[in-house]
């Protein structure tokens, strides 16, 4: 089973999900990424992230082939660009990505990072959006904490379900100021690259802590991450064995002795660093 955290709202999502950033941009692989969305969502992976810049629309259009018939056990969340999040703009970019999707709602959608259009607007057209019934949730990416204040500073922005930033064991970051700050708000984090796309050192501390549980060290940088209660991961995974792979690390349960190794050799931050992206 899944493990679930909790929306601010008090509705319950996966605690692991699939990500789908660079999928759909190779034809020879559609089959293939196709088997591995639908068997995510068999093993109860059924948080779905995407965008309108995720090969400009064609992941969302990926997802609807995939899982079209399966959208009432799904949730799903896509994101707008910045330049579209105007009042009217994301309005229109809903509708466009709605009508890419076959669906009639999103589940979650997010401004995917700050632009110039300014927050009053885009949180105007989220609530819009709410309230015609076209998203249930709406949410950000890659805001700092000083983002974060600011959003709440507008009418309505308390209303904001989630973030979505870079967080793995090698990118803790967040860990000094914004992850406290959503845990007093009851906010979860939505951590995107939780395995680094792949780029996690192979050898040293990750894949001797993996050779106890017959694990990698990717698998165990997953369970890092998902052993904290508010934290939702979305790797992607273009091939089922992925998929497995990252469903096993629901399973893992590291031990104190291994997490506090895993905090020397990958140290949690003493001091503000800017939030990076991907």
């Amino acid at each position: 089973m899944n493990r679930e955290v909790v929306l601010p709202s008090g509705e319950t999502v996966p605690a692991l999900g699939q990500g789908t950033w660079q999928m759909a941009e190779t034809a020879g692989r559609r089959a293939q990424e196709i088997e591995a969305l639908r068997l995510g969502v068999e093993l109860g992976m059924s948080l779905i992230d995407t965008a309108e810049m995720y090969g400009e629309g064609a992941s969302e259009t990926l997802i609807a082939e995939a899982l079209g018939p399966e959208r009432d056990r799904l949730f799903l969340v896509s994101k707008v660009y910045p330049h579209h999040a105007s009042r009217t703009g994301v309005i229109e970019a809903c509708e466009r990505s709605l009508r890419r999707l076959k669906t009639d709602r999103l589940d979650l959608y997010l401004l995917h990072w700050r632009g110039g259009v300014p927050l009053e607007e885009t949180v105007a057209g989220f609530e819009e959006l709410r309230h015609a019934g076209k998203i249930r949730h709406w949410g950000v990416s890659n805001f700092d904490t000083d983002d974060m204040e600011e959003l709440f500073d507008v009418e309505g922005g308390a209303n904001c379900a989630t973030n979505q930033v870079l967080y793995n064991v090698t990118r803790r970051g967040p860990e000094y100021d914004l992850i406290p700050w959503m845990e007093k708000h009851r906010m979860p984090l939505m951590a995107y690259s939780p395995i680094e796309q792949g780029r996690l050192p192979k050898a040293g501390l990750l894949q001797e802590i993996g050779r106890r549980y017959d694990a990698s060290s990717y698998q165990i940088a997953l369970a890092w991450l998902l052993r904290k209660p508010d934290i939702v991961a979305i790797p992607k995974a273009s091939s089922p064995a992925h998929v497995r792979d990252n469903r096993r690390a629901l399973d893992i349960r590291l031990s104190r002795d291994e997490l506090e190794a895993i905090d020397a050799r990958f140290p949690p931050p003493r001091r503000k660093r800017p939030l990076e992206m991907i």
